[in-house]
């Protein structure tokens, strides 16, 4: 059975300011136990590579579940301190990528071309691609074949607008995913800040913010397991 490809960011701070970010923990550990429990492993990648700074802010946030992962040795070792080199992966062992949030991915993840490259390889192999939240990011530009956004005309979701600002976050941020997303051409959807939601729109299925990563799971096991 092929894998689940769950990303995460190698960036510990907004941009230049001395201000602490990284991965939303629940976006990688809800996530990675609900397509656990169905069945599906995964493999953590990060653009670099090697270590994953987590956003002390998500730690405060952390359920039980989240915590007892967080300090459990294979996620440790195999996401925090050893994630695979993007440019390491062989995207035909993968059915799907999953991009987790956390302001970190907002540097790392919109312009990796490798990243890019991997998800349009599992895309034309009937993959999903899959986000949470800032993950969104990672979708916003790219391109396909034809050198067309790949989210025009699509129903897609990620952190809005409104919720960046309650975050406090609007003025740390590079830009806003939800502007980006509209710009190039997809149709962004979105419920009240921070309750949860997801959407799937062919083989893309995305999620709103931190209470939408099972949701987006979900979605994506109930696709995997029609195959």
């Amino acid at each position: 059975m092929k894998k689940i490809l769950v990303v995460l960011t190698n960036y510990a701070q907004y941009g230049k300011r001395k201000e602490a970010t990284g991965l939303w923990l629940g976006e990688a550990t809800e996530f990675v136990r609900e397509v656990n429990k169905a069945g599906f492993d995964v493999d953590y990648v990060s653009p670099n590579g090697g270590y994953v700074p987590i956003d002390p802010r998500s730690i405060k946030y952390a359920s039980t579940e989240d915590l007892e992962m967080y300090n459990s040795e294979d996620f440790r070792t195999f996401a925090l301190a050893r994630s695979m080199k993007a440019n390491e992966i062989k995207s035909a062992n993968y059915c799907a990528i999953y991009f987790t949030g956390g302001h970190g991915v907002m540097w790392d993840f919109p312009h990796n071309e490798i990243l890019h490259k991997i998800s349009l390889d599992i895309f034309n192999n009937e993959g999903y691609l899959t986000s949470v939240c800032h993950g969104i990011s990672a979708l916003l530009y790219m391109k396909d074949w034809n050198d067309e956004w790949m989210i025009k005309g699509k129903h897609i979701t990620g952190f809005t607008n409104s919720e960046e600002i309650l975050s406090g976050k609007r003025n740390r941020v590079p830009f806003l995913n939800e502007n980006i997303a509209k710009e190039h051409g997809a149709i962004f959807e979105k419920k009240r800040a921070y309750s949860e939601y997801a959407i799937q729109d062919g083989q893309f299925i995305t999620g709103q913010n931190p209470f939408s990563p099972k949701a987006v799971a979900k979605i994506l096991v109930k696709n995997l397991k029609k195959k």
